[in-house]
């Protein structure tokens, strides 16, 4: 491993130990707004075995370490984590199986918002469309998102806008704009696609700034503090009960961009016990190498 990189995975290491006198706070119940999820849970990553010395090897260790977490939390889980550059897909599991989003439905409602609309556009209390899109976002505010919805006139539209733009209309339903029904329905694959689309979209730079920055901002601003990822995650949450979701970009110093959508439908453990499970993930992500050179 480089010695930078190494330097950045012993400091993760440090901070994490340092951590672990931290309580973690209780879940709170499911309100109008998922903002209440941004308490800080203590993570502990296992770093790769006998050998801290050299790149870690995606297909060596990513892999059987993401699927160690799965084990562990249990439940139903759906992963996929892409390379935006070309594609190339870094790690799946389950991706194209449809779960409950949560709030993850709202990277697709204002994708299509801002697709339809123009970032000036007035939506309501005379805010614009991209003030609109911040305050759903960041916050994950509930009523905006659903006020979306219906401004682009329900979810069939919205479905045709994105459809139109390349995303399977096979893998996701809209029940609202919020995600607060669970009759809303996303596959992995769909919200990695919709971030992707983003990503070029003459509105991404709209887009990308109403997303919570990892130990920083919104819904996110308590979450992986102190960590290798703090401030290099930009990522949607979602919340329900035995439902957890994070999805959006990792700034990887290899890789470049990564694209990732993590989702959880597991009734039977804690909001606590998955968004520990789902950061640990992500910053499992962060710390795994190619071990071909990049040229």
């Amino acid at each position: 491993m480089p010695k930078k990189q190494l330097l950045i995975h012993l400091l993760t290491i440090l901070a994490i130990a340092s951590s672990r006198g931290v309580s973690a706070q209780p879940v709170l119940p499911d309100v109008n707004n998922y903002n209440q999820d941004t308490f800080s849970i203590p993570i502990e990553i296992l770093p790769p075995e006998n050998n801290t010395s050299a790149p870690v090897c995606n297909n060596d260790f990513l892999a059987p370490a993401i699927e160690t977490i799965v084990k562990r939390y249990g439940g139903s889980w759906g992963i996929l984590v892409q390379r935006l550059s070309d594609g190339e897909t870094i790690y799946q599991y389950n991706a194209d199986r449809g779960f409950i989003p949560a709030s993850n439905m709202k990277i697709l409602t204002t994708a299509a918002a801002l697709q339809r609309l123009s970032p000036e556009t007035t939506i309501s209390a005379n805010k614009s469309l991209q003030e609109w899109v911040t305050v759903t976002n960041l916050r994950s505010d509930n009523y905006y998102a659903d006020t979306l919805l219906k401004r682009l006139g329900g979810g069939a539209v919205a479905k045709q806008i994105l459809s139109q733009l390349g995303i399977n209309p096979q893998g996701f339903h809209f029940a609202d704009g919020s995600g607060l029904s669970r009759q809303n329905i996303a596959t992995p694959r769909v919200l990695v696609d919709t971030l992707k689309m983003m990503y070029v979209n003459p509105q991404r730079d709209i887009f990308f700034a109403s997303l919570p920055t990892a130990g920083i901002s919104g819904t996110l601003r308590n979450r992986m503090k102190q960590t290798s990822v703090q401030g290099i995650v930009h990522a949607k949450t979602g919340t329900l009960t035995g439902v957890r979701a994070l999805s959006g970009y990792l700034d990887h110093q290899q890789y470049g961009t990564l694209v990732f959508s993590i989702l959880a439908n597991t009734p039977n453990q804690s909001g606590a016990a998955l968004v520990r499970a789902i950061d640990e993930m992500v910053i499992t992500i962060n710390t795994t190498y190619s071990c071909q050179p990049n040229y």
